[in-house]
């Protein structure tokens, strides 16, 4: 018997990443899974920043599966043109806040009524380890919209307690992806110098986000809200003297 057997799970980002092996870690332990993306394959193909197309996601999913369990808010993009305040544009800055934190308001917004309707589930919506610690090299409208992700799934979380809808922030430290990868096999130093922060000494693999999400999701997690649910090998609790 899977974890998420009979579970109906809508999952943004879905497509590659964090949201890729969740969606088959989901899979795996036996929910229904409807993956969400703009790009790659998707059951959905859906700009998850507008509004009239997620309301009308989430509505054909409850027409199609008779009801929505879990929601998980994870897609975002981390654009390099995104950078110090003093440098990074009004454009730049609204793009990454529309992407990272209001869509993740509005699958909330929409995506919770379902949840509700049919005697509650779970809410994961996708911050970052960047929501609790400051960096020195920044992304600023990134770093905001994450702080914004978890002080919006605090307050969803206790709101909707008594009425059995968990919510809760994920928040990855940095995730080796086929693009950091690429990264650091161009800049070796760059790699070091941002691993010695970690104390576990490397970076996590997305199936290891997989797995706490499926925890979240499921029934053991029954009382599990509005908690800054940290997986970022000991980042955020950690003092290092950089080499």
């Amino acid at each position: 018997m899977g974890r998420l057997d009979g579970k109906v799970a809508v999952i943004t980002g879905s497509s590659g990443g964090i949201g890729g092996a969740t969606a088959e870690r989901f899979a795996a332990e036996g929910a229904i899974v409807v993956g969400v993306d703009v790009a790659g394959e998707a059951d959905y193909n859906v700009d998850v920043t507008d509004e009239d197309a997620l309301r009308d996601l989430y509505a054909s999913v409850r027409e199609r599966y008779g009801r929505i369990d879990v929601l998980f808010n994870n897609a975002g993009i981390s654009p390099n043109d995104d950078a110090s305040a003093l440098e990074t544009g009004l454009d730049a800055w609204r793009r990454v806040q529309d992407v990272n934190l209001t869509s993740v308001f509005l699958c909330c917004k929409h995506g919770i009524p379902h949840l509700l309707d049919t005697g509650g589930g779970s809410v994961i919506n996708t911050a970052s380890f960047v929501a609790v610690v400051g960096a020195a090299t920044s992304q600023i409208s990134y770093t905001a919209s994450k702080g914004g992700v978890l002080a919006l799934s605090r307050e969803l979380g206790v709101e909707f307690a008594k009425r059995g809808v968990r919510v809760n922030a994920l928040c990855p430290g940095a995730v080796d992806t086929p693009l950091l990868r690429e990264l650091y096999a161009k800049d070796p130093e760059e790699a070091a110098r941002r691993l010695i922060h970690v104390p576990m000494g490397r970076f996590a693999h997305a199936s290891e986000l997989a797995n706490a999400a499926l925890f979240l999701a499921s029934d053991e997690a029954s009382y599990v809200t509005a908690t800054t649910f940290m997986v970022d090998g000991g980042i955020s609790a950690a003092y290092v003297t950089p080499l």
